[in-house]
């Protein structure tokens, strides 16, 4: 007599999981992301009556939006850098890459480099763009500020080789304002001479 309850019981174990409900909402979903990628879906639309969202009596939801996201490139030895955003686009090239020591003047392979930002200028459409020269913080402030504004007029007069008339600048010489690393050590200083050309995107 002590087996048929048991076996009663197993059967309506069995009973109510084969009866339990199956939400297909979480059949069709697809995977979750991995942490830490991103994604340029677009933002969900959020229904701003829905009851369950609990919102203090006279409050609305904002607007959904998407949040700009920059992606950073920079090549191994650090002598390039592009930041990419959801509105701009920026090269920084070190000084070192373009100018010898203290000189305005062009070295010979900078001339391919500042080519190729120009042709990526004109392939995303760009007619306003920002050339910004910095240096590091040695030295006076007056040297270094004339000495970025020079290289940057230079980096633009490449630039406009390639860009023609179309193109509208602004140009500006920082000296050794808006470091992007330190200027404690010989590494930092060599990244913080740099001249910076960017653009809006397009659209």
């Amino acid at each position: 007599m002590s087996r048929r309850p048991r076996m009663a019981t197993a059967a309506a174990l069995t009973a109510a999981i084969l009866t339990l409900p199956v939400t297909p909402a979480l059949a069709d979903e697809p995977p979750s992301a991995p942490p830490g990628s991103t994604t340029t879906a677009p933002p969900p639309e959020v229904d701003a009556d829905a009851p369950g969202l609990k919102l203090a009596d006279g409050a609305t939801l904002a607007p959904a939006r998407v949040v700009d996201i920059k992606s950073v490139v920079e090549d191994l030895g650090g002598e390039e850098r592009r930041e990419d955003t959801n509105t701009d686009v920026k090269f920084a090239l070190q000084a070192e890459v373009l100018f010898p020591r203290d000189s305005s003047k062009l070295n010979p392979e900078a001339i391919a480099r500042i080519k190729a930002i120009a042709d990526e200028i004109n392939a995303q459409h760009g007619t306003k763009v920002r050339v910004f020269g910095f240096t590091d913080n040695l030295g006076s402030y007056e040297h270094g500020k004339a000495l970025s504004k020079q290289r940057a007029d230079t980096v633009q007069a490449e630039l406009a080789k390639t860009l023609g008339s179309a193109v509208t600048y602004e140009i500006r010489g920082y000296s050794e304002d808006y470091p992007i690393a330190t200027n404690d050590t010989e590494e930092g200083r060599r990244k913080n001479r740099r001249v910076e050309v960017s653009f809006p995107r397009s659209g």
